[in-house]
């Protein structure tokens, strides 16, 4: 009869913030072909915590620049309608880099209380050097239909999807990008890596295990996408054992289920933790 013992409180965790939770997701559209966005199942979890949170979408595929205006505009628009002063933003992937761009380039710091980035390619990634490799052709024939996929999706906006998938490269990340973007004063940066499969004790899915293993040759170890050196920014908190689609809550199984589960209650908590 012990497994019928009731919990005195058998909710989740409740998390206070000071300010709300603004998620920006990252480069592709693959998530929003079977979730309602990228980020949607890691908002809600955040709301199963009481954290008040959004997590809209934006253009998959286009320049940094023009998906940082796109979430500048949004939070200027959630801020006023919900009569906020200011927002935790929560990036991953490509998400972070828009808003390094925001932050520094578009006047936004004044209202963004942190901003936690999450399998950023804050140094590039070998992947999308990699892919722009192959033959011009197939490039191009990725290219045209990725850019019909996001205008299709994402009407309002024009998609540039190999103009953003340069921007993702090692060299233009190091040598073009990161100069240009000075972190913003007042705005406190955080970051998690993440690593599986090749150079750890955590399994991959078979099907990233070639991109998996391409990246492990060039960067170490990685996500699949991203890897943990590149991943580091500001104040890296911690190196998570999730794959870059488990961290959306996507490809799981009951081992990623429980990390992915305490990692984002885990987040939250520290910047409870911090006082944002």
């Amino acid at each position: 009869m012990k497994r019928f013992e009731l919990q005195e409180f058998p909710q989740p965790d409740m998390v206070q913030l000071k300010y709300p939770v603004f998620m920006c997701h990252g480069y592709g559209a693959l998530s929003s072909v079977i979730k309602l966005g990228p980020l949607h199942d890691p908002c809600m979890q955040m709301r199963g915590h009481g954290v008040p949170s959004i997590a809209p979408n934006v253009v998959p595929y286009a320049r940094i620049e023009t998906r940082a205006e796109n979430w500048v505009r949004l939070i200027e628009n959630f801020c006023k309608e919900y009569k906020c002063e200011k927002v935790n933003v929560v990036s991953h992937s490509m998400g972070g880099l828009d808003m390094r761009c925001a932050l520094s380039k578009l006047d936004i710091a004044d209202k963004v209380e942190s901003l936690t980035t999450i399998a950023t390619p804050h140094h590039g990634s070998s992947l999308a050097d990699l892919i722009l490799k192959a033959p011009e052709l197939i490039t191009e024939k990725l290219s045209v239909m990725f850019d019909w996929v996001g205008d299709n999706m994402y009407p309002k906006t024009k998609s540039d999807a190999l103009g953003s998938l340069e921007q993702l490269t090692c060299g233009y990340v190091k040598e073009v990008f990161n100069p240009d973007h000075p972190d913003a004063e007042g705005v406190a940066y955080y970051s998690y890596s993440a690593a599986v499969g090749k150079g750890t004790n955590f399994s991959i899915n078979p099907v990233l295990k070639f991109q998996n293993n391409q990246i492990f040759e060039k960067e170490g170890p990685n996500d699949s996408f991203v890897s943990a050196e590149s991943a580091k920014w500001g104040e890296h908190l911690e190196t998570v054992p999730l794959s870059h689609l488990s961290q959306m809550h996507l490809q799981m199984n009951k081992e990623s289920e429980q990390i992915y589960e305490k990692f984002w209650l885990n987040m939250l908590k520290r910047l409870a933790k911090n006082g944002h």
